[in-house]
C-alpha cells in the first residue's frame, strides 16, 4: 500500500505563534516530529506548511517541505493538499501533530501495519490510559470513549466518561492526535461542513462521526508531550531527561 506521513505545521498559532520553530534543545519541535517519523522508516515524509520560513528550517534540515494553501480551515485539509501534490497516488496518509516531538518509531509502525492488514477502518486514531485525576478537568487533553470493538464512541474536553456515583470507573483514554486516513475516508472528510458539534467542542474529528464515519482507536501505553504552549516546552526537558535516565 502507497502511504505518506503529513505533519501539518503552522506559523500562526494562537496559543504558541511560532511553535513548530520553537527549539527544544536546540532543534525546532518540527524537526524533531520530522526525525521519528522517519525513523520508522515506513513510508515517505513530508511537513505541509503557509509559511516559507517553517519551510525553510525542514529544508535546512533536510527534510521536504510542501507549500500548501493560508485558507485551510483545518489541518486535514492541509494533509490532503500536501497528499495531493507530493504523492497524488498513495493509497493512505498519516496526520503526525507538528507540535508532537515524541511519537515513538513503533507506534508509526504499527499504524501502517494496520492500515496494510486486511481491517476496514476508514479513520484510525491513538489514545492512551491515564489516570483521571491527571488530566480530568485539562480541556486541552481531549478524551475518548469506545465501544466494544475498538471504535470512537465521542471526543470531548470534558472528563468523559463520567462516574456518577464515584463506583464501575473505566478510567480515561486521553486523545493522541495522530490519524490515518484511507484516501476514500480523507476525501469524503474535507468534503463535509463543519459540523454542529465540531463547532460546540472544536474538534474536527466530530465531524467525522456527526456524519456516520467509523473512527478506529488503537490504545497504546506509549507516552508523550504535545506542545501547546511555551510552559510546555518545560515538560518536555523534563521528559527528555527522564527518558535518558
Amino acid at each position: 500500500m502507497k502511504t505518506l506521513i503529513v505533519i501539518p505545521a503552522r506559523f500562526a498559532s494562537t496559543r504558541f505563534p511560532g511553535k513548530p520553530l520553537a527549539l527544544l534543545r536546540g532543534k525546532p519541535i518540527v524537526q524533531w516530529a520530522c526525525e521519528n517519523a522517519i525513523k520508522a522508516e515506513a513510508c515517505p515524509v513530508v511537513v505541509a506548511t503557509d509559511d516559507q520560513r517553517i519551510a525553510g528550517a525542514v529544508r535546512a534540515f533536510g527534510g521536504t517541505a510542501v507549500m500548501t494553501s493560508p485558507e485551510h480551515p483545518s489541518g486535514t485539509d492541509r494533509v490532503k493538499e500536501a497528499m495531493d501534490k507530493f504523492m497524488p497516488g498513495c493509497e493512505a496518509v498519516i496526520n503526525l501533530q507538528g507540535d508532537e516531538p515524541f511519537v515513538p518509531p513503533e507506534l508509526i509502525r504499527r499504524i501502517v501495519r494496520r492500515l496494510e492488514s486486511a481491517s476496514i477502518d476508514e479513520i484510525l486514531t491513538v489514545a492512551v490510559k491515564c489516570p483521571r485525576d491527571d488530566v480530568a478537568d485539562n480541556p486541552n487533553v481531549v478524551k475518548i470513549v469506545t465501544d466494544a470493538k475498538g471504535r470512537a464512541m465521542y471526543f470531548s474536553r470534558a472528563p468523559i466518561p463520567y462516574p456518577r456515583d464515584g463506583s464501575g470507573d473505566p478510567g480515561l483514554l486521553r486523545h493522541w492526535g495522530i490519524y490515518a486516513f484511507r484516501r476514500e475516508a480523507i476525501e469524503r472528510f474535507v468534503s463535509l461542513p463543519e459540523s454542529s458539534l465540531e463547532k460546540c467542542e472544536k474538534l474536527e474529528q466530530l465531524r467525522a462521526l456527526e456524519n456516520g464515519m467509523t473512527i478506529s482507536v488503537i490504545v497504546t501505553e506509549c507516552h508523550s508531550i504535545g506542545i501547546d504552549s511555551p510552559r510546555d516546552l518545560e515538560e518536555a526537558e523534563k521528559f527528555l531527561a527522564k527518558q535518558e535516565k
